[in-house]
């Protein structure tokens, strides 16, 4: 029997605007995913530290604040630096299309820009994330 993927959904940086975040935490744990969301204001340091505490399956970054190539690369490292990189981390927000090639080659597995819905990104989660066998 497979488990139930488990999401941390994270804020990092500056960035004050999480309604997104929420909305796509809401509509995974609707879909029957377990979602840990960690609130505003939080550095890439402390959203690896949850994403391992709560031993998650993704990470999904929501970036507005224009700092994404800064804060993903940044979480990427960490997770390697931490034997995690078996986390998978997608994302979305204001990124212009230019970046979100140089993200894919850093090892972020997907960004989702404004306009995206929640059943694409469900979809995408079902298919891409794994969770261990219960």
């Amino acid at each position: 029997m497979q488990a139930r993927i488990r999401v941390v959904v994270a804020k990092p940086g500056l960035d004050g605007h999480d309604r997104g975040a929420k909305v796509v935490a809401r509509a995974l744990r609707d879909a029957g995913m377990e979602v840990v969301y960690t609130g505003l204001h939080q550095t890439p340091e402390q959203i690896v530290e949850t994403a391992i505490q709560e031993d998650a399956d993704a990470i999904g970054l929501s970036v507005l604040s224009g700092a994404h190539m800064t804060l993903f690369r940044r979480v990427i490292a960490l997770l390697a630096e931490r034997d995690a990189a078996d986390i998978v981390v997608f994302g979305g927000g204001i990124i212009p299309a230019d970046d979100i090639a140089e993200l894919e080659k850093l090892g972020v597995a997907r960004i989702f820009t404004p306009g995206a819905t929640t059943a694409a990104i469900i979809e995408w989660v079902r298919a891409n994330v794994s969770s261990p066998v219960a």
